[in-house]
C-alpha cells in the first residue's frame, strides 16, 4: 500500500539546513496498522505530510496504491487522495461556520454521493458523536472535535488512513473512542499509519516503528 525509497526531506536554505527525514525507507502492507512512534519535532508529521502527497520530498520516491504520487501534477495528487487516503490532522481542520455533519459531507470534495447524509450519520454514530450532527466545531470538546475528523477521514471509504497524533491532547476516555474508531476501519480491511508520541496507539498496532532525528528504526 505505501513504499517509500530513500526519502529525504531538507527545509531551510544551504547554509541553514534542517533534515526532517533522512534516507527513510518504509514498506507498509494492504491491511496493516503501523504505529511510528517519536518526540517531537522527529519528523513525525512530515513523514505523514509526504506519504499523503503534501509534501514532496528533496529526494526519493515515493508509491501509494501503486501510483508514484510525485510523478503526478498538484490537481492530480489532490483527485489521489481524495479517492484513495483518508488524514486525521492533530488539528482537526474542521470548518468553523458549518455543522458537524457539513463538515464531514466536505470531505467528499465536490462528488456527491446518494447516501451522503445518511453515510456521514452512520460514521457520525460510530464515533459516538450522533447527537452532535448539527453542532458548530466550537460547541464541540476537544475530544468531539477529534472524533469528528475521524468520521470526515473515512467518509470517502479510503484505503489508507493517516493519522497525525490522533490521542496527543485527548484524555483517556477519548483516546479510546478515537483508536477504537481506527481499530473498526482496520478490522474493515483499511490501512492504518498513525504517528505519536504516546504509547498507547501501540497497543492497537501490528508493527511499531521509532522516528528519531528523521532516521526510522525498529524499536530496541
Amino acid at each position: 500500500m505505501v513504499s517509500l525509497e530513500h526519502v529525504t526531506k531538507v527545509f531551510g536554505s544551504p547554509r541553514r539546513e534542517v533534515t526532517a527525514l533522512s534516507d527513510v525507507s518504509l514498506q507498509v502492507a494492504p491491511g496493516e496498522f503501523l504505529v511510528v512512534r517519536g518526540p517531537s519535532g522527529s519528523g513525525k508529521t512530515t513523514l505523514l505530510l509526504t506519504i499523503a502527497g503534501m509534501l514532496r520530498p528533496t529526494r526519493g520516491d515515493v508509491t501509494v496504491h501503486g501510483q508514484r504520487v510525485y510523478a503526478a501534477g498538484p490537481r492530480a495528487q489532490s483527485r489521489f487522495r481524495a479517492a484513495h487516503v483518508g488524514f486525521v490532522f492533530q488539528s482537526f481542520h474542521l470548518v468553523p461556520y458549518l455543522t458537524v455533519l457539513e463538515n464531514i459531507l466536505l470531505a467528499g470534495g465536490g462528488v456527491r454521493r446518494k447516501d451522503g447524509p445518511e453515510h456521514a450519520t452512520r460514521l457520525l454514530a460510530r464515533v459516538d458523536l450522533a447527537e452532535r450532527a448539527v453542532h458548530r466545531p466550537s460547541e464541540l470538546s476537544v475530544g468531539e472535535k477529534q472524533r469528528a475528523a475521524v468520521a470526515r477521514a473515512l467518509f470517502n471509504d479510503p484505503k489508507l488512513l493517516l493519522a497525525d497524533e490522533p490521542t496527543g491532547n485527548l484524555d483517556p476516555d477519548n483516546a479510546a473512542h478515537v483508536l477504537t474508531a481506527l481499530t473498526d476501519y482496520h478490522r474493515d480491511g483499511g490501512t492504518v499509519v498513525v504517528v505519536t508520541h504516546r504509547p498507547e496507539a501501540a497497543e492497537f498496532a501490528g508493527r511499531t516503528l521509532l522516528l528519531r532525528a528523521g532516521h526510522l528504526t525498529e524499536p530496541e
